[in-house]
């Protein structure tokens, strides 16, 4: 091996050593490597930077692009209210995920399900109080297992099987061919992450400021003619809302209080809720719930997009101290709504329209983006946060779907790529009003795609240089023609490689070399293509080895050692039953 090979292979040692061993971000380490292949010539520019212009990675940015099409068209609300459900723990939560996401991924690139996943199970995770940390290491893993039950599952299925048939001249495998190891093996991993990742998975949770201090009192309208009408409290899914609580309904100047599950809401009912400031902008995603009408008319009538909720401390110089809410035209003097108030960091009891403002009230209020940069000029209120939170359009819930459901299926059926379905559908959800350009731009999550095109450059840098091959080869010979031995190393050799390069190079690089072991040998090639197709995909231990890792690791706060300590277990647990089943299942040498 030349210099630059080892140069490549010692840099590679050094990537691992430094995520593992640092809090330095991937993306940072990851562009660093990039930049000494660069600048020693070991790969030219347009290979250091061809990442960047990989159609994985384009197919990722644009699928974020669709995914936040979906979310901020309420679209996710439809995923997390009606399939999703109120688990009542973590394993009840981690069997939601299983039953949606594996079946997708087998039939669907397991990549735009993780990327339609993301926001709706992190919204979802907050709604029933659960860390996103604890859920997004099992979605990517469901989805790397489902997409091994068929052929189309996952891309690397297909491009073993292509090179496979150019190779040998053979007519390949079917759909459901490799169903027979697929799907055992994804039954036996669900069982894992089920029993096993609630003892490994980190435990991390949002820490905002003041969000889990106050106690507020939060006072709601039921649209009228809107979806929740003639609904029970329950079907509404308005009685099991974590941290929040439903207090009493006041309707046609009746108080309703100790309202039962049963009771049916109706237009223009005023909900009376109590609770904190996350479950009170979850609450305010809802479809058919708005602010309350009695406070005066305004601009901020018209529709939501654009809105955000501010949580400010009232000053002692306010203009509307001893004035209630309902008669201090808050609206009108402000331009913004009144939504929530805590004292001393408790609820009050009053409805919300009577309360008197006083000096150290804090109010939650919903308001126009130019709200915030007034109050750096006047001295009304003490800005103290700025809630991450936009109204969804409800009314392109249905239309963002199709357009995903368009994209994967045109796809799936060979109409087009996925690279060009993922750019179309990221199109349309712009063209039809599902997401604004802005909040497209905000969706481009700019670490992973960093993280993802450096990680090209050094998986590139491993084949240009020969150290893939150099291990590919010395491993596989070790076998000393023994079936079974030369069935653990090439799993073992692709499951190694896949970790550092791409799954689909593993893979590529090891089928021509088993191939021709198994020809001069006389053994059965199958088990040993399956085993390939496998090992490429049941990358568990670092984000780099597959792509939907590398999607949950920003939106997880995941580090590199949260990958370790569950992924080489289920390495392991999962090597260990695919190659048994493969030994004990189909025979190794040719009859």
């Amino acid at each position: 091996m030349s210099f630059s090979g080892w140069l490549t292979l010692g840099l590679t040692l050094l990537v691992l050593l430094t995520l593992i061993r640092t809090k330095i971000a991937p993306h940072v380490v990851m562009l660093a490597a990039l930049t000494i292949l660069s600048v020693s010539g070991i790969l030219t520019t347009s290979e250091a930077l061809a990442g960047f212009s990989n159609s994985g990675l384009i197919t990722v940015a644009a699928m974020f692009v669709v995914a936040a099409g979906i979310h901020h068209s309420g679209g996710i609300d439809i995923l997390v209210n009606k399939l999703l459900g109120s688990p009542k723990n973590l394993r009840a939560a981690l069997l939601r995920i299983f039953i949606p996401v594996v079946p997708l991924s087998a039939f669907l690139n397991n990549t735009p399900v993780v990327a339609t996943m993301i926001p709706a199970i992190m919204a979802w995770s907050k709604k029933n109080d659960l860390a996103p940390s604890r859920l997004l290491i099992p979605l990517s893993y469901t989805a790397i297992l489902g997409g091994t039950i068929t052929l189309i599952g996952t891309s690397t299925n297909l491009v073993v099987n292509g090179q496979y048939q150019s190779i040998t001249g053979n007519p390949g495998f079917g759909l459901f061919d490799i169903t027979l190891i697929g799907l055992p093996i994804a039954i036996l991993g669900m069982v894992f992450i089920y029993f096993i990742s609630p003892f490994l998975l980190p435990n991390k949770r949002e820490s905002k400021p003041f969000s889990d201090l106050r106690e507020f009192t939060l006072e709601v309208c039921i649209s009228n003619n809107g979806p929740l009408v003639g609904k029970s409290i329950a079907e509404a899914g308005l009685r099991n809302l974590k941290r929040i609580y439903l207090v009493e309904i006041e309707r046609d100047n009746t108080t309703l209080s100790a309202v039962s599950s049963d009771e049916i809401l109706y237009g223009n009912d005023r909900l009376v809720f109590a609770g904190q400031t996350e479950a009170i902008t979850d609450l305010l995603k809802i479809n058919g719930i708005e602010a309350p009408l009695n406070q005066d008319k305004s601009s901020l009538d018209e529709k939501k997009s654009g809105r955000t909720l501010v949580e400010v401390v009232v000053s002692p110089h306010c203009e509307a101290l001893g004035s209630a809410i309902r008669d201090s035209k808050f609206r009108n003097r402000y331009g913004a709504v009144v939504l929530a108030v805590a004292r001393n960091g408790e609820r009050l009891k009053s409805n919300l329209g009577g309360i008197k403002i006083q000096a150290g009230d804090t109010l939650l209020l919903e308001a126009r983006p130019a709200f915030i940069s007034r109050q750096k000029y006047n001295k009304d209120f003490l800005l103290v946060n700025v809630l991450d939170h936009e109204q969804p359009n409800h009314e392109k819930a249905n239309l963002s779907w199709g357009i995903l459901v368009c994209a994967v299926l045109s796809a799936a059926f060979g109409i087009t790529s996925m690279l060009n379905a993922a750019l179309v559908g990221a199109g349309l959800m712009l063209a039809m009003g599902c997401l604004s350009v802005k909040q497209a731009e905000k969706s481009l999550d700019l670490t992973v795609i960093l993280t993802i095109a450096a990680s090209f450059s050094l998986g590139l840098a491993l084949q240009k240089t020969g150290v893939a091959s150099f291990i590919a080869d010395n491993i596989v010979n070790i076998s000393a023609g023994n079936a079974l031995l030369l069935l653990i190393l090439t799993y073992v050799t692709v499951s190694i490689l896949t970790e550092v390069i791409t799954n689909n190079a593993a893979a590529v690089l090891i089928l021509p070399i088993i191939i021709e072991i198994t020809d001069k040998a006389a053994l059965n090639a199958e088990p040993y293509i399956f085993a390939i197709m496998m090992a490429a995909s049941a990358s568990f231990a670092t984000p780099l080895g597959y792509q939907t890792n590398l999607m949950v690791l920003g939106p997880g706060n995941y580090k590199f050692n949260d990958f370790l300590k569950i992924g080489l277990p289920m390495n392991l647990f999962i090597g260990t039953a695919t190659v048994s089943i493969l030994y004990l299942f189909w025979p190794l040498t040719l009859a």
